[in-house]
């Protein structure tokens, strides 16, 4: 096998230019290349006959098999690489961080079991200091094995994949025999809060844990300092502390910041940066970790709204799930940016990751671009009664792996799990989570969402807010429904906090149709992408009418697989999305929460991809947030009639086409901009 020892001597020759590669004090090495693959289908079978294949991480074996239909592979597979440890290791700390394997990853080094993860979705580090030869060339195994069990969240493959592979990057940390902390499930090791949050100050408590594998009482000094955006020191703090060569150990720090540059979300996503260091009696630094600072002050009133730094923030949301079509979950930094491009596009504020924790590089855009985070575990669907530890430890990786992220504001403990009482194990244990989650941060929101509309059912109201998934027009009752279900909760439950974590329709672009059906069975397989626009364009026109909901969140973003379904013409596909799979079409309903969502000018003719059209009279729905709308057909210009469901919402009606080719023209003022949008639809004789 090929091994990473060239790569590793070239990265020593060169690491002082190497800024990316590490932080002062230790070393980061990405391992993802060089690797080989092999499923591994019987056991019995010998590893040496297999057949094995060269990969580079991040990968997936169900990139094609898990979206095209129920038949893919569950089951385990192998990974395995080499690495020379030089001699420059001797006497250091060696670690394994891998970013997320699917879902359980057993490690050997040199044919010796190292440890076990059981989770898809959470990073996790190994100790190799005492299991690498140094000086040698070391052998590294990967078991992982993407089978759904009832101890690990979630327990099954039904409303989303669990893709098997090394399918985030994986690096190794070099550090010295003292430390910052890679092993506290994960995190970066230290933790910052924030107090009394104003424009006139803000005072920050930084906590690092260390660990100390010296065989005696070390003395370094800690220092943590704060730097503006453009690299200036702000503000810093110097600690002599005392380092015991047994257990972990937290020390605490307060630091102020006087005027700060608040971070104020998509508006101004200010960032500041934290460097905690540990600096020996020459004031070398041993070890240091980086971490981000956005000075932010979130608050959730209750019937009332989500407010940002004192001022109402417009909590205009959507889902996301992290495949994408051909790569499943196996994504690169370019697939997570073009999928944020695509949310801020449209104008959404506020994302919630479903149902699972997603990548870190994911969350620090988010911080750097201003969006607002809803972060959760997979504990999702179904309860076994076997999963407790497993979730815990999962909501305890998501926290601490996740913590110093300004632009998160809740944890989310379940989504559409249920019980009988109020006191079962369902309840219990998301009252466990909840206990986890306030303990390990006191200052965050939690959050735990019902697929019922019912505020009274058992599990619920056992967070911070209640989230509530409702689906008007597609599972249950009439689109317009929605309406009134809103006016009931903020009836009788006038002070609670509520979320609409999910609401939506499918559609699928090739099902094109003049007039949207008035319903669409759910599990059929003809779902009009007219009906999904139809749909959005009631219910955003309900939410936005009122201010009881602390927020709303459209089920999804994107489509997504969703391998044990098969429905709207297209099995394994969860056509809910705005945009397709594959990212290359964006529906209509993109465009109308465009029009209603982002501020820059726009128009857009709804229906365009109905091209042949058999309906002589028929309504044009036109979407522009811009001034003084024009409609055109064949030429002549027609008046609108209509206001639809919001003030950027534009109904022509009783518009006449001609047999054969018709020309449809829009346009509208934005100041002296003139915007256009046209397309060609046939009438056939």
């Amino acid at each position: 096998m090929k091994t990473n020892t060239i790569y590793i001597l070239i990265f020593f020759l060169s690491l002082s230019n190497s800024l990316c590669a590490q932080e002062v004090g230790r070393t980061i090495l990405p391992l993802n290349n060089n690797w080989k693959f092999t499923k591994v289908p019987n056991e019995s079978e010998d590893v040496a006959n297999l057949n094995w294949s060269d990969v580079t991480i991040p990968h997936t074996w169900n990139a094609k098999d898990m979206q095209l239909s129920k038949d893919f592979y569950e089951g385990d597979a192998y990974y395995e690489n080499e690495v020379l440890a030089p001699n420059d290791w001797k006497g250091k700390r060696v670690f394994i961080k891998f970013e997320g394997v699917g879902q359980v990853a057993r490690l050997y080094v040199n044919d010796v079991f190292v440890g076990e993860h059981k989770g898809s979705y959470a990073a996790f580090v190994f100790d190799l200091t005492y299991n690498l030869d140094i000086g040698k060339s070391n052998k590294i195994l990967v078991k992982v094995s993407n089978k759904a069990r009832k101890d690990i969240i979630p327990i099954n493959h039904f409303l989303f994949g669990i893709y098997g592979g090394i399918y985030r990057p994986v690096s190794l940390i070099v550090t010295d025999k003292m430390n910052i902390s890679t092993t506290d499930y994960a995190s970066p090791g230290i933790y910052i809060r924030q107090k009394e949050v104003s424009s006139e100050s803000v005072d920050i408590q930084v906590a690092t844990k260390l660990e100390n594998s010296y065989n005696k009482i070390k003395y370094p000094t800690l220092n943590t300092s704060i730097y503006d955006h453009n690299g200036n020191k702000v503000v810093s703090e110097d600690s002599e502390i005392k380092v015991f060569p047994q257990g972990r150990q937290t020390f605490n720090q307060s630091l102020k910041i006087d005027k700060p540059h608040l971070w104020q979300a998509k508006k101004d996503p200010y960032l500041y940066k934290v460097i905690v260091s540990l600096l020996d009696d020459n004031g070398k630094v041993i070890d240091a970790v980086e971490q981000p600072l956005g000075v932010r002050k979130f608050e959730i009133i209750g019937g009332d709204g989500f407010y940002l730094n004192g001022e109402k923030y417009p909590m205009y949301g959507v889902c996301r799930h992290q495949d994408w079509w051909g790569h499943g979950n196996a994504l690169s930094n370019k697939h997570h940016d073009a999928d944020l491009d695509i949310i801020d596009n449209m104008g959404a504020t506020t994302i919630r990751f479903a149902h699972y924790q997603q990548a870190e590089y994911l969350y620090s855009k988010c911080d750097s671009m201003g969006f607002v985070i809803w972060a959760e575990i997979p504990f999702v669907n179904k309860v076994s009664g076997d999963e407790a530890a497993n979730a815990k430890m999962q909501m305890e990786e998501l926290i601490k792996q996740n913590f110093n992220h300004p632009s998160i504001y809740t944890w989310g403990l379940h989504n559409e799990v249920y019980g009988k009482t109020p006191s079962d194990y369902t309840a219990t244990l998301t009252q466990e989570l909840n206990e986890i989650s306030k303990t390990l941060d006191p200052d965050r929101y939690t959050v735990s969402v019902n697929g019922h509309g019912h505020m009274d059912h058992p599990t619920n109201l056992k967070a911070d807010v209640q989230g509530i998934n409702r689906y008007f027009g597609w599972y249950v009752g009439k689109t317009a429904d929605l309406g009134s279900w809103v006016e009931g909760l903020e009836k009788n439950y006038p002070e609670h906090s509520v979320i609409l974590a999910e609401y939506g329709a499918g559609g699928n672009i090739e099902h094109q149709v003049e007039i949207a059906p008035k319903s669409v069975p759910y599990n059929g397989q003809f779902f009009p992408e007219a009906y999904e626009t139809r749909f959005h364009e009631i219910q955003w026109g309900i939410i936005d009418k009122q201010d009881y909901l602390i927020g709303s969140y459209i089920w999804n973003m994107f489509d997504f697989g969703n391998p044990l379904w098969s429905r709207g013409g297209v099995p394994a596909r969860n056509h809910k999305g705005l945009v397709t799979l594959d990212r290359q079409h964006k529906k209509d309903a993109f465009y109308w929460y465009k029009a209603n969502w982002n501020p820059e000018p726009m128009i857009f003719i709804s229906g365009k991809k109905a091209v042949n059209r058999t309906q002589k009279q028929t309504s044009i729905n036109v979407y522009c947030n811009a001034q003084d709308v024009k409609l055109f057909v064949n030429g002549k210009r027609y008046k609108t009639d209509t206001q639809g469901e919001t003030k950027v919402h534009y109904v022509f009606e009783n518009i006449i086409l001609k047999p054969g080719k018709n020309t449809i023209e829009v346009k509208a003022k934005s100041g002296k901009k003139v915007l256009t949008d046209a397309v060609e639809w046939i009438l056939k004789n």
